[in-house]
């Protein structure tokens, strides 16, 4: 029997979202395959994390290309982007808590071009006058980052109902980007 490795890799993206100590026998029994079979495909954790990895660039690449991030005011910009890339959050809050992803010199550089796009968003919302411009563009992708990781985190823990996500996070990061009017 052939083994799906999309499905094994989107199995381990959904257990690892919920249990991100999972060990690799779990992982398996998720996927409903055998410890063996898992191992063909993946040497170990750190092989599985890298391949989650891939998945979760392409996933953000994805999710980036159908926000088209150049179209409309930056703030509808960013609303689209995060109602895009919210099935992908669970996945990518696991991998925001894999240091080794994102250490040394090693690090994929898919990161990189998922954070020039989005901070090429944040960037045309303040030349635009949308955002402050006290705000790094890098500063802004990193509070997406970051809420979007702990807005898959209250989901999944049943804190925040999942049909209020993408609300919450793009109206907390744009209501603290928001540009004020001097007084």
């Amino acid at each position: 029997m052939a083994v799906d490795r999309d499905h094994v890799l989107r199995s381990a993206a959904a257990l690892l979202t919920r249990k991100s100590t999972a060990t690799m026998d779990e992982v398996a029994k998720a996927a409903g395959i055998s410890r063996a079979t898992l191992h063909r495909h993946f040497a170990g954790r750190d092989a599985l994390v890298l391949a989650l990895e891939a998945l979760g660039i392409a996933e953000c690449e994805a999710a980036l290309d159908r926000a088209r991030l150049d179209e409309d005011p930056a703030r509808d910009a960013v609303r689209r982007l995060v109602r895009e890339i919210e099935p992908a959050a669970g996945l990518l809050a696991f991998l925001y808590t894999e240091n080794q992803l994102f250490e040394g010199e090693g690090q994929n550089e898919g990161w990189a071009r998922i954070d020039d796009r989005i901070a090429a968003l944040f960037r045309r919302g303040q030349a635009a006058g949308e955002f402050r411009i006290d705000l790094t563009p890098a500063w802004l992708t990193e509070a997406l980052y970051g809420l979007l990781a702990s807005g898959a985190w209250a989901v999944s823990e049943g804190r925040v109902a999942g049909k209020d996500f993408t609300h919450m996070i793009a109206e907390l990061l744009l209501g603290g980007a928001v540009r004020r009017e001097e007084s």
